[in-house]
Formats: C-alpha cells, sequence, structure tokens
C-alpha cells in the first residue's frame, strides 16, 4: 500500500498531520532540542518512518497536504513552532490559528512529486524564552519512490 493516500469518503486526501512532541523542561535546561523532541506523523501506511525520534522521514507525493503542530511533554509547560525551514520550491508552510483558540499550526502543500529526501528544521518558542529551539537533527520529506526503496532495504 506504499504511496497510496487516505481517502476520505468525498475523495479527497487527509492532510498528513506531523506532530511534534517536545520535553520542554529537557530543552530548556540543556537550551536545545536535541533528546528532547519527539516526532510522529499520519501517514505509516505511505511509508513513512523513523516514528519516535527527530529524524522523522515523512512520505510525500504531490499535492499532499501537510499539517505541522505540537505538543508539550510536560502539562503545563508552553511550547509552540515558531517556524517551519523548508525549501519553499518544495512546500511554503504558513502559520495559522484553530478559531476561538490561540492555537497554532503550520500548513502547506507538497508542490512536487521530485522529492529524494529534503530536510527542513523546526524553530520552537519554548516557556519563556526570546530566542527559538531549533532541532539540530533534521527530519525529512521523503518521495514515496524513495520510501518504498528504504522499505525494501530493510528487508
Amino acid at each position: 500500500m506504499a504511496g497510496k493516500a487516505i481517502l476520505r469518503e468525498n475523495g479527497v486526501r487527509r492532510p498528513i498531520s506531523i506532530t511534534a512532541v517536545v520535553d520542554v523542561v529537557g530543552a530548556l535546561a540543556s537550551n536545545s532540542a536535541q533528546g528532547h523532541l519527539y516526532l510522529y506523523d499520519t501517514n505509516l501506511a505511505g511509508g513513512s518512518t523513523g516514528f519516535g525520534t527527530e529524524e522523522l522521514r515523512t512520505s510525500v507525493r504531490r499535492g499532499d497536504q501537510l499539517l505541522w503542530n505540537v505538543l508539550a511533554l510536560e502539562c503545563e509547560a508552553f511550547v509552540a513552532i515558531d517556524d517551519v525551514v523548508i525549501d519553499p520550491e518544495i512546500c511554503e508552510p504558513v502559520r495559522k490559528v484553530y478559531p476561538g483558540t490561540d492555537v497554532a499550526y503550520w500548513i502547506g502543500t507538497v508542490k512536487t512529486d521530485d522529492v529524494e529526501s529534503l530536510t527542513y528544521r523546526l524553530n520552537f518558542r519554548v516557556g519563556t524564552r526570546t530566542e527559538p529551539v531549533t532541532t539540530s537533527l533534521t527530519p525529512s520529506l521523503v518521495g514515496a519512490r524513495a520510501a518504498a526503496t528504504t522499505r525494501k532495504e530493510k528487508r
């Protein structure tokens, strides 16, 4: 089923949700996201790998809508995505806010099928810090063909 999009009843593809879970206390103590960031997406059936790591490889294809959001590991800690730094020729994420809330997310659409492996960076606002905490290891978007090749190599 690699590369097959999950469809809603009306035939429209669902967005691929990429969730960052941040250990805010650890990130603040070390001034780094390394070892304090766990990434997941909703495209396991499409070939994504690296769940729960800082090097998530999200399998994508042209037209896929990507939605980045964040959760704090600690219940009363503040964390928000400050920026998604990625090649704008492939995807241009924009910041949005859920209606009636102050909860932000980032959304963008994959523009091409020619994605081999494209790394990107996430910048987070953490606690009361004014400077963002940036990912040091890099998650990536991986074209469906490259994701299928990776799965075959692991067998």
